[in-house]
């Protein structure tokens, strides 16, 4: 987000995203573990993958020695599990200083995101995706296992959680809604995204969207979002929401999404076994 005091709109979409995501207990638990309050936090593990995830919708005017001791004993819970831990903290949460007080604590900023909204109804054009290529809503293990290696081919690292967790995550349960769509063009996977319906509320969050390279800049990942915004409309579904990358920030901005807020993921993570280090090459 620019310095700028943030428009009316962007304020107006901003509370409703704390008010009904932030710190929200999941219908359902689909995709977690375990679900738990702790002050004002809500401390979350997930079935596939190893980190925790800590969320809340304000800290309750905790300052000073309480917050830091709030703060570490979340990083000793999770030292205890010998397990990671993600603090999702937002740029407009207080006290100013808790990036510092987190960092003191041992927990390292990851890449930012920004927040992004928009209105479902305006993002609900006909998709149109580049000719020769198709979009498919999939729930076979067989296509899931397609977006895991497409992933893989763009990142360069292991996804070996991601076809377990779309795949709980679309099953029937009493969990959020999850529906993934595939851009094809013949055999290829040539982008993925996945939405999240978020019961009882406004919101359906939309994930995923990394498109191989050559398909860049074709309005590929614009078609996906075209086709999600549509099904969040048919789902009554108010709003769209985006942790956008700063890739993908840019193009949803022209498609109508206001920024609302940042977001950085602050990581504690166990120091690694001294016995596992291989020492100097």
């Amino acid at each position: 987000m620019s310095t700028s005091e943030p428009s009316a709109t962007a304020l107006e979409y901003r509370a409703a995203y704390d008010a009904q995501l932030r710190a929200r207990v999941p219908d359902g638990f689909s995709r977690h573990a375990s679900v738990e309050r702790v002050g004002p936090l809500l401390r979350k593990t997930y079935r596939h993958g190893e980190a925790g995830f800590l969320d809340y919708r304000d800290l309750g005017g905790l300052d000073g020695p309480e917050l830091d001791a709030l703060i570490a004993g979340e990083r000793d819970h999770f030292a205890g599990l010998g397990m990671a831990v993600e603090w999702k903290y937002f740029g407009h949460d207080l006290p100013q200083e808790l990036p510092e007080r987190l960092t003191a604590a041992g927990f390292a900023p990851d890449e930012p995101e920004t927040v992004m909204v928009g209105e479902a109804a305006a993002l609900a054009g006909e998709p149109r995706p580049p000719e020769g290529v198709t979009l498919r809503e999939v729930t076979s293990r067989a296509d899931f296992e397609r977006i895991r290696a497409m992933e893989e081919e763009i990142w360069g690292v292991s996804h070996d959680w991601l076809p377990d967790m779309l795949e709980s995550e679309v099953a029937a349960g009493p969990g959020d809604p999850c529906v993934v769509v595939v851009a094809e063009d013949g055999d290829t996977v040539v982008c993925a995204g996945w939405a999240r319906f978020h019961r009882g509320t406004d919101f359906v969050s939309l994930w995923g969207g990394s498109t191989l390279p050559r398909w860049r800049g074709r309005g590929v990942y614009r078609a996906t979002v075209a086709h999600r915004a549509r099904l969040a409309v048919a789902a009554g579904h108010r709003f769209v929401q985006v942790d956008a990358s700063a890739d993908s920030a840019p193009v949803l901005r022209r498609l109508g999404l206001v920024a609302v807020t940042t977001t950085v993921p602050y990581v504690w993570s166990p120091d690694p076994d001294p016995a596992d280090d291989p020492g100097p090459a």
